[in-house]
């Protein structure tokens, strides 16, 4: 059997920063195998992957959750047979659907999926809810562990607005909200294999303290039948709960059926390589370009292209870029995915 952890998110949340933390200390010499999925035709996160002796299945020709779906079972059971990792990691594409991808998972033999990662750009939870309301909630509700990216500086006020709508639309899951500077990678997987929520917590105190109640006072037999009455109830409960789960879970289906999009509806992906040379002012001038909507609404670009002297590296969602300089590609390359983009328009912005 093999261990299969889960990492969604939308786009430019920060699911590769973290998934390179826990590599560096979390998983701590497992056998690891990536599966890296990203909606548009260029794969620009495999070079960091690749320098860590990761074996890497790009597959760029598509939505993971979408039309993927068949060919990703056998690619995953080919991976399982060819490298026998002690854990694989999936990184769906930031548009993909959680729920599809724990499906098509699901469907392969010998697969345990031992967590269910969402991670969430808390200040950009409130907007893209807004905005891209299908994806953004089912990434949300399928979740084990919700862990949010960029909390550091964020205003109280807004950080505990995207806590409240998170838990609106899922509040049975443990939400990371600490700094991921102040955390380990074994905390965060420890977070992610063993979800631990404050209720979980209260729950297990109270449990406790119940233990030590009965061992002081064992000789109080009303005391003993008030508690099994008590935990009757809760049993019962219980069965309401879950056959509350369970109209939920018609209800999805009802709506999966009905309204379902695909990534490749709702988005719109343009990816580029090129020889061409830029300046670092040329490319903090297009990002600058691209976040006033006149390209249509980009929710993320990224590339390694050639600088003057030295490459250039940037990243970009809305509200924030990222321009750098770092080591050379095989060749220059870009990608713009958001919504309603003007592909040609971009295309002459970038000077290609």
């Amino acid at each position: 059997m093999t261990e299969v952890d889960i990492f969604s998110g939308f786009l430019g949340a920060g699911k590769t920063t973290l998934i390179k933390k826990l590599i560096s200390d979390g998983y701590n010499g497992a056998k690891l195998v990536l599966i890296e999925n990203e909606f548009g035709q260029i794969g620009i996160d495999g070079g960091f992957l690749k320098e860590s002796g990761i074996e890497i299945t790009e597959m760029n020709s598509g939505c993971i959750c979408c039309s993927l779906v068949g060919d990703f079972g056998v690619a995953l059971k080919e991976v399982i047979d060819t490298y026998h990792p002690d854990r694989i990691l999936i990184e769906p594409s930031g548009v993909g659907k959680l729920s599809d991808v724990v499906a098509a998972v699901k469907r392969v033999e010998d697969t345990d999926i031992c967590g269910t990662v969402t991670v969430i750009d808390a200040s950009k939870c409130k907007m893209y809810l807004k905005n891209f309301k299908e994806f953004y909630e089912n990434q949300i509700k399928y979740a084990g562990t919700i862990i949010l990216s960029r909390t550091d500086n964020i205003d109280p006020a807004k950080l505990e607005t995207a806590i409240s709508l998170i838990k609106e639309i899922n509040d049975h899951s443990q939400i990371i909200t600490t700094p991921w500077d102040q955390l380990s990678g074994s905390q965060i997987l420890k977070a992610i294999e063993e979800p631990l929520t404050a209720a979980d917590m209260a729950q297990a105190l109270l449990e406790a303290e119940k233990h030590e109640h009965e061992h002081h006072h064992h000789d109080h037999d009303h005391e003993h039948e008030h508690e099994h009455h008590h935990d009757h109830d809760h049993e019962e409960e219980h069965e309401h709960e879950h056959h509350h789960d369970h109209d939920h879970e018609e209800e999805h289906d009802h709506e999966h059926e009905h309204h379902h999009h695909h990534a490749d509806e709702i988005f719109d992906s343009i990816g580029l390589e090129t020889t061409k040379s830029f300046t670092k002012e040329d490319i903090e001038k297009a990002l600058k370009a691209l976040d006033s909507g006149e390209y249509g609404q980009v929710l993320r670009a990224k590339g390694i292209v050639a600088g003057e002297s030295e490459w250039i590296h940037f990243d970009f969602v809305p509200g924030e870029s990222d321009v750098r300089f770092g080591p050379a590609d095989v060749t220059g390359k870009l990608c713009v995915i958001g919504a309603g983009v003007d592909k040609e328009a971009i295309k002459t912005l970038f000077g290609l």
